[in-house]
């Protein structure tokens, strides 16, 4: 049974689920910062996924880069997936500009995430689960896809 590391539950807000992953918030106001999970169990690299599995991650992670980049008019998008602190696989997908505080380099390890106040937080939820509206899947999509997922390539 898929379970979300603790760490991530902890630091993201749930937007919402694809066919395959999960889509999370990332709780740090200075980027636009989503986080795919594929929703399996013991899933800690890439290579652990099916053939069908792996280019649905693709599929959906090229959406969100797609459409994070066109709505936050971002100058890059920097699309990673880290195992380091948490092993769960999860691809980060995090709008950057020339002026954000880590520019030009990472920003893992630069400085402490700054929380979103409850009002920015909200806003931020709605914003970024508008954009990926069209391709959640409702409760009764997710208890079958569980089941019996019939891969989807966008």
């Amino acid at each position: 049974m898929f379970r979300l590391d603790e760490r991530l539950q902890e630091d993201t807000v749930a937007l919402g689920r694809f066919p395959l992953c999960q889509v999370l918030l990332m709780k740090d106001s200075r980027y636009p910062w989503v986080i795919l999970v594929p929703a399996q169990s013991n899933v800690f690299e890439y290579f652990h996924l099916s053939n069908d599995d792996q280019r649905q991650l693709m599929a959906e992670s090229v959406y969100v880069a797609e459409k994070m980049n066109d709505h936050f008019a971002a100058k890059s998008m920097n699309v990673a997936a880290l195992g380091n602190v948490v092993a769960q696989l999860h691809v980060h997908h995090i709008a950057r500009y020339e002026e954000d505080p880590a520019w030009p380099g990472p920003v893992w390890g630069h400085s402490p995430a700054v929380p979103y106040d409850e009002k920015a937080l909200a806003e931020r939820v709605e914003e970024v689960s508008g954009l990926f509206a069209s391709h959640f899947l409702s409760e009764s999509e997710i208890t079958a896809e569980t089941e019996a997922r019939d891969v989807v390539y966008w």
